[in-house]
């Protein structure tokens, strides 16, 4: 167990502590929803450091190439699915981004059964990168940044499409030919 797979064990230990932390009733105290930003915050930087610090010093293991991805998710998705129940985000938005994952896990899934590797695209480092900017300011609920924050939600949905079509658009052999 290296350093980046135990941050990465560590991003998905902190999920439940974030979750309860950020459905807890808040009521005038803002001390709870702070506290899931500094979580949500916290998880999302072993995110930044794990991958840096496995390739930097050839770290990368076949758990890490499972787990990181799949912790990933799960902060996301959690986040999602928490900020529905919230009434700050649309259900059918976090379905569209959550069917993204789903759809991108299994095109990975399949082309990796055919010996090849699908690398993360820019775009779904973009997504990822807004995505987590949107969470953090729907948190925080700041009124002065509401117009930031929607359209943070915006671009966020927008690049899940984008980077959706682009994934299938530059391997779409995976599915129609079998390999690549």
């Amino acid at each position: 167990m290296n350093l980046p797979n135990k941050l990465t064990v560590l991003r998905v230990l902190l999920i439940p502590f974030f979750v309860a932390a950020l459905l807890w009733e808040h009521g005038e105290n803002q001390t709870m929803r702070w506290a899931a930003v500094l979580i949500f915050v916290v998880a999302s930087l072993t995110d930044l450091l794990d991958g840096k610090i496995a390739r930097k010093y050839n770290m990368v293991t076949n758990f890490g190439k499972f787990m990181d991805p799949l912790a990933d998710k799960l902060l996301v998705c959690s986040a999602l699915i928490c900020l529905i129940e919230l009434g700050q985000l649309p259900a059918w938005m976090v379905i569209v981004i959550i069917s993204r994952e789903f759809i991108i896990s299994g095109f990975r899934l399949v082309a990796s059964d055919n010996g090849v590797v699908i690398a993360a695209s820019y775009w779904g480092k973009f997504k990822t990168t807004f995505q987590m900017i949107a969470v953090i300011l729907l948190i925080v609920r700041i009124e002065a940044l509401s117009l930031v924050t929607t359209a943070c939600v915006w671009i966020s949905l927008i690049l899940t499409v984008v980077s959706l079509a682009d994934y299938l658009a530059k391997n779409h052999r995976v599915l129609t030919e079998g390999s690549m």
